[in-house]
């Protein structure tokens, strides 16, 4: 059984300072939310990298590229169905975004969120919206509840302790980046759904950062953080619910926060950078198709002609212009070696988005 929330915390000086350093790194994210004239260009692919990630701690194996891909009609993925939790994911997060304009985070939103993630997939038959009625546990594959890491509270004990959290979750008393933490440790440690309690853990980090106001929109993906330091993730957790470590999950916690805050703001100025050094050579000629085709290329590195006319409600020749002009001063290329349906894919873009995040401040 989880301890009540909130835990009594000692706010020492290494936690202080963690605090104040992740409040002015996403501090500087937000700001450079507020400051992009098209905002909405750059969140579809960061949250695409949040579900890649997400997922991919889970055990999927789908690639940003790979999403990005297939999401504009390009080859078929090596693997459709990790590809296919991954876009549930996306689903499931722009579904949460959208209905936060209704129905602020909540037990009732948490079980649609899941339903969305959990629906045609591995796991489907886990309940897709229901809290659990039975017991549940976590170690390695095939492992029994004699041998388990962790068993969270029995069925009989579940909605006590999700009313708790969902109480705690609107109590405003503490720094929201510390409130954070402690909903997201404390909603695994509850563990209230027979699969996908780790994706939806982390879709509510993404959610509560934008209900608080504290990003205008979903630019941060911590999930990259959690993944590339995944046994320290998986060990701060155990070490709250074995010995009450509040303090050190809160420390690793608040350093994911301000390195992935960082190199989000790195990558979006690396992309803006791109952009200014291409627009010069297309505002030359009479048209702006060519800079409204790039404009798309920021929301996913990957197009077809077919996708831009459609998009652009221009004709098929006009949109395969744009895309020849883009390809003539180097932006895009092709793909393959299709002569129908070809895809363009702007290479710059896509290896910003794909570089491993750094985990060391520079």
């Amino acid at each position: 059984m989880p301890a009540a929330l909130p835990p009594p915390l000692v706010w020492e000086q290494g936690l202080s300072l963690s605090l104040s350093a992740a409040d002015r790194a996403i501090g500087q994210l937000a700001g450079e939310g507020r400051r992009l004239a098209n905002p909405h260009l750059l969140i579809r692919p960061f949250v695409r990298k949040e579900a890649v990630l997400s997922s991919r701690i889970e055990g999927t194996q789908a690639t940003l590229g790979e999403l990005l891909a297939a999401e504009a009609g390009g080859t078929a993925p090596r693997n459709a169905t990790d590809l296919h939790e991954v876009s549930n994911y996306v689903a499931a997060l722009e579904y949460g975004l959208g209905r936060l304009d209704t129905l602020p985070l909540s037990l009732r939103l948490v079980r649609e969120l899941h339903e969305a993630l959990m629906s045609g997939v591995r796991g489907e038959a886990a309940t897709p919206g229901e809290f659990r009625r039975s017991q549940n546990w976590i170690g390695p594959p095939g492992c029994s509840l004699d041998d388990a890491t962790y068993v969270p509270p029995p069925p009989t004990e579940l909605l006590a302790c999700l009313g708790d959290w969902e109480r705690f979750l609107h109590d405003d008393a503490l720094p929201p980046l510390a409130h954070l933490a402690l909903v997201h440790a404390q909603f695994e440690a509850i563990h209230p759904f027979l699969d996908g309690n780790g994706r939806v853990g982390r879709l509510l980090i993404t959610l509560l950062l934008v209900q608080w106001g504290v990003l205008p929109s979903p630019l941060l993906y911590l999930s990259a953080f959690f993944e590339a330091t995944r046994e320290e993730y998986y060990a701060r957790l155990l070490g709250v619910t074995e010995r009450g470590e509040w303090e050190e999950w809160l420390v690793y916690f608040l350093r994911g926060v301000a390195l992935q805050s960082l190199d989000a703001v790195e990558r979006i100025q690396r992309i803006d950078d791109l952009f200014a050094q291409w627009r010069p050579a297309l505002s030359r000629g009479r048209s702006h198709l060519p800079e409204k085709t790039l404009d798309l290329f920021a929301e996913n590195p990957f197009w077809t002609v077919s996708g831009v006319a459609s998009r652009l409600a221009v004709a098929f020749t006009t949109a395969q212009r744009a895309i020849t002009r883009l390809e003539a001063v180097g932006i895009v290329t092709q793909v393959g070696q299709r002569r129908r349906n070809r895809v363009y894919c702007a290479e710059a873009i896509l290896n910003v988005l794909e570089e491993p995040p750094r985990l060391t401040e520079q």
